[in-house]
């Protein structure tokens, strides 16, 4: 069943339309009884319904009956080029309200003439304003505006369709009142969004399928308008803002939505008939990047006030200021004591000869719109005969534009040419005239949609300019073409987006000039190419979507910029300019698209099909429209898309099904050049085998894309392609081969996430893995994922006792497949999880073994494994105080890791080698080791916490309170891991009391480390236990008020469990404080005994620096 007003197919018993809502059931006038959609008599009282309901007569069968031949020739001229493609476009529906009401027990004929009139208005209204009556239903009609005429202000437009309708039925209504009895009102709801145009048919009609609302969301505003009114929604508000008035009417519940939506009434027309005037109510930005320009204009101006009267053109594309130009010199002083007159052309004013010639003459003779016919008369006379009584002659031709000719005058009988003689004389001698008594700058802007009339007064005045002291100012896109071009007086101006410098001052003033900013502002350069109109749009729908926050010239950035959508006003520009391109031409820039912002000939030319536009040519139309530029020639011919938006418009205008054949013969094409010339560029054909839907394909490719991705440490590019990667494989049917692509994918997937910090996403993706190992009952892939799952069972969730025994699994694998390569990766995960728990002799006997393990092993896992292995082992010989073998160990994973140049492997190095210095007491050592990893891991946007949090640590013990407790407070605010590095939390909470005891903020101090000491005990990491209860020990121990016995009690359970588990250095610490501690307290025997304790275990392992401290201790004792 097809609906009649939105031409939707819903299935056969609904009652009411899927899309627009409309009732396929009919109530009887008579007796109100509701009835099927295709029963002819009434249920309720046997009536005939055909009768009874209005019925469109003949004429408005079909589109083709009843479209303008003008408009008809422009549907059928953009047929070729429309069909099969997305369109922004606005939705009209109107209806005259209880038709079936108004209408009952009238003979059908006299119905019809009532009822016709209304549909008759209503077109004009639509077709005035070159929208197109796609449907016409009984009392009603839906139009629309956008397609298939293309139309960059579709939504102004159609609003001023409404209201032009609502004037005409208003007019007409007066009339069938008196003539009929019957009240006729109508409503109108409009809704702007996307259309799929599918075909446009012999008949003019055209089908097409909305995209989401768009249609329903238009049928919804006109149902529930009351008579006399007009509703928007706010997509249509978001484009006609300013050029009408509205009136907010709240939100208002749709049925079939789940939330409400804000709803608008159109109460009239606005003042403003430009995107500038617009601009100006909102407030104007910053004028930058114009200077030398604007002196072009002021010279021109002062040789008119000399008499010398120039005309000067402005050429750019839409955007890039030229209004703004004009407005800059008119309102400043050197237009002091010149008449300046401005006009505008518009869109829609093609068919209304002479608009710019009337606002001109409005404004001179200030008529405004609350004069009448008498009111103008006099207005024109008075000043007329004022400024030359000898002018007299054209006060007819004068009032004639002014719509407020006599009734008899004579010039109304005039033949059209002569007329239009009279009309075009009589105008210029005014002008000239008016230049005599004070410099004229008449201002006439966007020549690209003037009419004929009014281009012919242009060009005839243009002849006058030189010799009167007036200044012509025209502006108009490059695509404007005039014969003035040889005057000598004739000036051209071409301006272009601004430069890069200029963008950013302007965008400073916009947004703000904060370095938060400065990643988005490069963004939004990037995307406009400077054009200060799509700038400043852009930034109103980053206001809007919430992406900005706070207020114009200090917002704040509180979302992703990166998914910046294209600003619905600057698409309807854009869309506008494409559309009017020639067919093969439009083909050929959406073919363009689909390749890329940057497009080689060679690819172009070898997917555009036998019997489209020669590629060559049409590039050279498209660069000369300036769509696109050559960017270059060697060692092939390559263009380049001269916006971002322009590639994303004309892009987003494809449907699906030419998308997907565009982007799999770009895909062939790829595919065959990478054949005979192998290059390492996957990316390209990752795209578009994404495009192409060819699923096995782009999962192939997309996973070579995130490999050298991480090969190149960009692992934020490298996890999103292998995510799109992932949603490939989903589309492939559920083999055995999938599966196993899936698992080996989402390990490849975990290796980019750990470096981001994104530990909690790794262990997630290695679950689902774990799952589909078990599922496929892959023995040896099972093993990979659950070394992987151990080693993010210790780092995310601190559960080290259960990695331990994932660990113990994965190596009993190993064992029973004699896969050397998991076993060494098993041994590294599993060492590392006892290296947590504190048993470093397993620990160590797990890691000796990796990093002792064979080349050919070692590489099967990762060239930068032995670099890891080396590092773990450096730690935990640290940790038992065997510095000469830690520091052997950590100098050759940095000596690999150099080698490799890989960032994470070489920041992990250099905090091995750091933490074996800082464990001696090299404090300048490792933060010099320190800084140079934070660095490389900022430049790489790699989580620093690890390097940071023992950065912090390096500063408290060289005395840096402040700078190691702020260093501290941003690991324990920004840390998303359990560990990392071999840095546990509790060792980062452990390591902040520190900080904060050297401030003297002894109570905070003891909290953190009480919380350090009870994380530590709760997760089983028995190392990072001791050295909380040093840090207890040192808290209580403060030399204020020390608590002896408190800090004894903690330096003692720190001795014990550090001697337990052979953590050396930790050893002679407590001996040293103990010592220091019982001098204090005045027990020497006891302080010596821990002294020598400490000075033996200090000298024996080399730790110099804590022998000092140590061996003054003695001293003091003694």
């Amino acid at each position: 069943m097809q609906c009649p007003r939105c031409r939707t197919e819903n299935r056969e018993g609904r009652r009411f339309c899927g899309e627009c809502g409309l009732s396929f059931g009919s109530t009887c006038p008579a007796c109100g009884f509701l009835n099927e959609g295709n029963e002819k008599f009434c249920g309720g009282c046997g009536r005939s319904l055909t009768q009874l309901a209005p019925t469109a007569g003949p004429k408005f069968q079909s589109p083709q009956a009843y479209t303008p031949k003008h408009l008809a020739e422009k549907i059928v001229g953009s047929r070729g080029a429309l069909e099969g493609e997305r369109k922004q476009v606005t939705v009209l529906f109107a209806d005259l309200k209880g038709s079936m009401e108004l209408l009952a027990d009238r003979d059908p004929e006299t119905a019809r003439s009532i009822l016709d009139p209304v549909l008759e208005r209503m077109m004009n209204a639509v077709h005035h304003y070159e929208g197109t009556v796609n449907q016409v239903m009984g009392d009603g009609i839906m139009a629309l505006f956008g397609a298939p005429v293309a139309h960059e202000d579709h939504a102004v437009r159609a609003c001023y369709a409404a209201l032009r309708m609502q004037e005409l039925v208003k007019a007409y209504a007066e009339g069938a009142f008196r003539a009929h009895g019957v009240t006729v009102r109508m409503r109108v709801g409009l809704n702007s969004g996307e259309v799929v145009v599918r075909s446009i048919r012999s008949d003019l009609r055209m089908d097409y399928s909305a995209v989401g609302q768009t249609t329903h969301l238009a049928a919804r505003m006109e149902q529930l308008a009351p008579p006399g009114a007009i509703w928007i929604t706010a997509p249509t508000l978001r484009l006609v803002e300013t050029f009408v008035e509205v009136r907010p009417l709240g939100p208002v519940p749709i049925q079939g939505l789940d939330a409400p939506v804000e709803v608008y009434e159109v109460v009239a027309a606005g003042h403003v008939r430009t995107r500038f005037q617009a601009s100006a109510i909102r407030g104007l930005s910053r004028f930058v990047g114009r200077d030398a320009e604007l002196e072009h204009l002021r010279a021109a101006l002062e040789a008119a006030r000399r008499g010398r009267g120039e005309v000067m053109a402005v050429v750019g594309e839409p955007g890039v200021g030229k209004s703004r130009l004009f407005h800059e010199l008119t309102h400043s002083h050197r237009a002091a004591g010149c008449l300046v007159l401005q006009a505008s052309a518009v869109s829609y004013g093609r068919a209304a000869s002479y608009l710019p010639v009337v606002d001109l003459l409005k404004s001179y003779f200030r008529i405004d719109e609350r004069d009448d016919v008498r009111s103008i008369r006099a207005k024109a006379t008075g000043h007329l005969l004022t400024l030359d009584e000898g002018l007299r002659d054209l006060l007819p031709p004068i009032l004639w534009l002014l719509d407020a000719l006599p009734e008899g005058d004579g010039l109304r009988d005039l033949e059209p040419p002569q007329r239009r003689q009279l009309t075009l004389d009589a105008v210029k001698r005014l002008f000239l005239r008016e230049s005599q008594v004070q410099p004229l700058v008449l201002v006439l802007e966007d020549l690209h949609w003037i009419d004929a009339e009014t281009q012919a007064l242009l060009d005839s005045l243009v002849e006058s300019v030189p010799a009167a002291p007036l200044l012509l100012l025209v502006n108009y896109r490059p695509e404007y073409r005039h014969d003035w071009t040889g005057k000598t007086y004739y000036r051209q101006l071409r301006i272009d987006p601004l430069p890069p410098a200029s963008a950013e001052t302007l965008l400073d003033a916009l947004v703000g000039d904060g370095a938060e900013l400065a990643p988005l502002k490069r963004l939004l350069i990037e995307r406009t190419e400077g054009n200060p109109f799509f700038l400043e749009e852009s930034v109103r729908t980053l206001v809007e979507t919430g992406a900005l926050a706070d207020e114009r010239g200090a917002y704040r950035l509180i979302k992703d910029p990166r998914a910046i959508q294209v600003p619905a006003t600057v698409q309807a520009l854009l869309a506008g300019r494409i559309d009017r391109l020639p067919p093969e031409e439009k083909r050929l820039l959406q073919a363009a698209s689909v390749i890329g912002k940057d497009v080689p000939l060679s690819l172009l030319q070898a997917v555009v099909e036998d019997g489209e536009a020669d590629p060559d040519r049409g590039l050279a139309h498209l660069a000369a429209a300036e769509f696109l530029y050559e960017t270059r020639l060697y060692p092939e011919v390559e263009y380049t898309f001269k916006h971002a938006l322009t590639h994303e418009v004309a892009y987003a205008s494809l449907v699906q099904e030419r998308r997907r054949a565009l982007h799999l013969r770009i895909l062939e094409a790829l595919e065959r050049r990478q054949a005979d010339h192998p290059s390492e560029e996957v990316e390209p054909l990752a795209r578009h085998a994404l495009g192409a839907e060819a699923w096995d394909r782009a999962a192939r490719y997309l996973r070579q894309a995130g490999q050298r991705a991480i090969a190149r440490s960009s692992y934020a590019a490298a996890a999103e392609l292998l995510r799109e990667a992932l949603r490939a494989l989903e589309r492939l049917p559920d083999a055995r081969e999938t599966l196993a692509q899936a698992i080996d994918l989402r390990l490849e997937l975990q290796i980019a996430l750990v470096p981001q910090g994104r530990f909690h996403d790794a262990l997630a993706v290695i679950r689902e893995a774990e799952g589909l190992a078990i599922k496929l009952d892959d023995r040896a892939r099972l093993g990979r994922v659950l070394a992987d799952i151990c080693a993010r069972l210790r780092n995310v969730t601190g559960e080290h006792l259960q990695a331990i025994e994932v660990g113990r699994r994965a190596l009993a694998i190993a064992a029973e497949g004699g896969d050397r390569a998991l076993e060494l990766e098993a041994q590294y995960r599993t060492g590392q999880a006892y290296f947590a728990i504190g048993d470093y002799g397993r620990a160590l006997d797990l890691l000796s073994r990796c990093a002792a393990g064979t080349d050919e092993a070692r590489v099967a896992l990762s060239p930068l494994f032995e670099s890891w292995a080396h590092t773990w082992l450096a730690l935990t010989l640290s940790s038992i105080g065997r510095f000469v073998d830690a520091r052997s160990h950590a100098q050759t994973a940095l000596r690999i890791a150099e080698g490799a140049d890989h960032p994470f492997t070489l920041a992990e190095a250099l905090t091995g080698l750091s933490s074996v210095s800082l464990a001696q007491g090299d404090v300048d050592g490792a933060i010099e080791m320190l800084e140079r990893a934070r660095v490389l891991l900022g430049r790489w946007n790699l989580q620093p916490w690890a390097v940071v949090a023992r950065l912090g640590h390096a500063r408290a013990l060289a005395g840096h309170g402040v700078e190691a407790r702020d260093l501290l407070e941003d690991v324990a605010r920004s840390a998303t891991t359990m560990s990392s590095m071999g840095v546990g939390r509790a060792m980062e909470l452990a390591w902040l009391g520190g900080a904060l005891m050297l401030e003297g903020r002894l109570d905070e101090a003891l909290q953190r480390a009480q919380e350090a000491n009870a994380l530590a005990r709760r997760h089983g990491e028995r190392g990072h236990e001791a050295w909380s209860l040093h840090m207890l020990g040192a808290i209580v121990a403060r030399p204020d008020a020390p608590d002896f016995e408190k800090a004894e009690a903690h330096y003692r359970a720190a001795l014990a469990l550090a001697s337990e588990l052979g953590m050396r250095p930790l050893v002679a610490h407590c001996h040293f404080e103990l010592g220091k501690l019982f001098r204090k307290s005045d027990r020497p025997e006891d302080s010596r005994e821990h002294l020598v304790a400490a000075t033996t275990l200090y000298r024996e392992m080399d730790m110099r620096a804590w022998l000092d401290r140590a061996e003054a201790e003695m001293r003091q004792l003694a």
